[in-house]
């Protein structure tokens, strides 16, 4: 039984050879599914009772679509009114009833005209289904179809049986030469010398004068390869015939045959014409279909002989045609340059964009330009984003006057100080008793000079004057000393550094640094901005200032100064920038961490995240030109 409907397998539900009325005597000697499927709808349509048209449909493996093998009455040429409801049955795998004018169940009796369908399994899977267009009827007798049907089917599905095991050795020889012709051709590499060659071995096998290879070409076939000829670009009215007669097949998705039997169905113009023309011959055309039933080439085979290529020939090509098509297509494929291939990926991909379906596809395009007509013309503001530090407008240090011993720290890091406020004690034991010594001295040299003036020795009254004066002098500087041993805080601020409560006693040495302070009402910001920004930076641009102990806050600032001397750190480059805070806030604190957006001017968004890509890339681009 053929896969595909053929010219060549094809006939209707008449009478046998021997011409026998008598259905139930052609269905016990039928000898074609044709023929028993023909007396199996005549006698069903009795039993059915009002039966306008039958058709048996016959499922393949490889075919496109169930294939009509007979109709009732004889010479019905719309069997495809009949595809919806058996097209139905199959999915659903059960019997089904639908209105003639409508896919959907029979609503009621009055409807106008009912079509059943009833599939027949085999070894699991649907190889036929029966279908007939009755006369509406009651519900009742609409069920009663049905099982009527239903048991009828059984007659099917032993024929169905009995062919699959008969007929299995000559399935299996027919795909064993299949397979082996195809093979000729997947051993050639191109896809030229590969349809060449299956031309080649067919013509050998089948004893053919020629045998042409085409593929669909726009809305024309194009023969691509003849057997035992590797040119032939000056046969053009011949090539151009067989081309035509390809398409025919191609546009009607069928095995065509010519001659042409009495119970054809098909258009065979362009056959006849390239019979005539090039002289009386057989021709056989069997299409190359994808999966989804459409036509992508065909093979044509000519022979001069008056009668057409028999059944098992027709059946033997079409499989060759199953195999070696796809095999065929994607060598073609394969061997177009890339710009071609590019082109046609490319006018595939506008198609399903601008046809039907694929919604998917058509929303995710109309996104991305969106998206793209978005980014092309949307600004935003261009900001410089620096890791950015607090520091005291006025850092002083406060450091030992002189070596001594830390004898009081009251203050440590962190402390908020007034201005005079102690914030460390030297100890002054050792300069409170020079201090008195140099007292009880001046008070002896006075004592002394009160007598020597009292006994009118004028030179012993200048020597002690001039001793006392000394006292004095050294008793001004201890004073002086003692004073300087109270460290008071230079004005009001906060204690940066410094913590030398862990260090009461220890030695001190004249200008060690004992604490760092900085004042709380006047702050400077430096930021730390990436090289590759820089250049975007300048002084008096405004920004923010997001510390990272204070997030709810955006701080304004402006730019005041831009240090030329890049310094690194942790494999990276940096410039400082220098700030000013527009207002200081009570809940600063020098040392504070946290980011500043410098506010350059307004640019494309898109410029704006793809930056650093395309600065990278400018830069790899000019490290490798020469």
């Amino acid at each position: 039984m053929p896969d595909r409907p053929s010219q060549a397998s094809v006939a209707g539900p008449g009478a046998s050879e021997g011409g026998d009325p008598d259905p139930w005597r052609r269905l016990a000697e039928a000898t074609s599914a044709m023929e028993f499927c023909a007396a199996w709808l005549e006698i069903q349509a009795g039993r059915l009772g009002g039966v306008a048209a039958g058709a048996v449909f016959l499922r393949r493996l490889g075919g496109a679509s169930p294939v009509a093998a007979a109709v009732w009455p004889p010479g019905l040429d719309d069997p495809d009114r009949f595809r919806p409801v058996v097209t139905r049955a199959i999915r659903e795998e059960r019997g089904v009833v639908v209105r003639s004018d409508a896919e959907r169940e029979a609503a009621s009796p009055e409807d106008p005209t009912l079509r059943l369908a009833f599939p027949v399994r085999v070894r699991d899977r649907i190889a036929s289904v029966a279908a007939f267009e009755i006369a509406p009827r009651p519900q009742d007798q609409l069920a009663e179809a049905l099982r009527q049907l239903q048991w009828g089917v059984a007659w099917l599905q032993n024929w169905e049986l009995q062919e699959q095991t008969g007929g299995g050795r000559a399935v299996h020889d027919r795909l064993a030469a299949a397979l082996e012709i195809t093979a000729a051709a997947l051993e050639e590499g191109g896809f030229r010398t590969a349809a060449t060659a299956l031309a080649t071995e067919l013509a050998t096998r089948l004893e053919c004068d020629r045998v042409s290879v085409g593929f669909v070409r726009g809305s024309k076939v194009q023969v691509r390869a003849l057997s035992h000829s590797a040119q032939f670009g000056k046969q053009m009215n011949l090539i151009r015939s067989i081309g035509l007669a390809m398409a025919e097949s191609v546009e009607q998705r069928a095995v065509l045959g010519y001659p042409e039997r009495e119970d054809s169905r098909f258009v065979l113009q362009a056959h006849e014409q390239l019979a005539r023309a090039h002289g009386d011959r057989a021709i056989l055309t069997v299409p190359f279909l994808t999966r989804e039933g459409k036509g992508i080439g065909a093979l044509t085979l000519e022979r001069c002989a008056p009668e057409p290529f028999d059944d098992e020939t027709v059946q033997l090509c079409d499989a060759v045609a199953s195999l070696a098509g796809p095999v065929l297509d994607e060598k073609r494929q394969n061997d177009r340059l890339l710009i071609t291939k590019a082109s046609v990926a490319a006018w595939v991909q506008v198609r399903r964009l601008l046809g039907p379906r694929h919604t998917v596809r058509k929303l995710v395009v109309l996104l991305a330009i969106t998206l793209s007509v978005f980014f092309a013309v949307f600004r935003t503001e261009f900001r410089v984003t620096a890791k950015t530090t607090l520091q005291g407008q006025v850092q002083r240090v406060v450091a030992a006057p002189f070596a001594g011993f830390l004898a009081e720290a009251p203050a440590r890091g962190g402390d908020i100080v007034r201005r005079g406020e102690l914030m460390a004690q030297i100890d002054d034991r050792d300069l409170q008793l020079e201090f008195s010594r140099w007292s009880h001295e001046r008070e002896q040299y006075s004592l002394e000079q009160r007598r020597a003036m009292a006994d009118r020795d004028s030179a012993l009254t200048k020597v002690l004057t001039k001793r006392i004066n000394q006292a004095e002098a050294q008793l001004a500087l201890l004073e002086q000393e003692i004073a300087r041993t109270r460290i008071l805080a230079p004005f009001d601020g906060l204690v940066v550094s410094g913590d030398l409560s862990q260090q009461l006693g220890a030695p001190l040495e004249t200008g060690q640094v004992l604490f760092e302070v900085a004042p709380l009402d006047a702050y400077r910001l430096v930021l730390e901005v990436d090289e590759s920004d820089i250049d975007h930076v300048r002084p008096g641009l405004r920004g923010e200032l997001i510390l990272t102990s204070i997030l709810g806050e955006k701080l304004p600032f402006t730019v005041t100064k831009i240090t030329p001397i890049a310094a690194t750190e942790g494999g990276k480059s940096y410039f400082r920038v220098e700030a000013e805070l527009d207002q200081a806030s009570s809940r600063l604190r020098p040392g504070m961490e946290g980011f500043g957006k410098i506010q350059v001017d307004r640019r494309l968004l898109i410029w704006i995240w793809t930056r650093p890509l395309w600065d990278w890339l400018r830069l790899w681009t000019w490290s490798w030109l020469p």
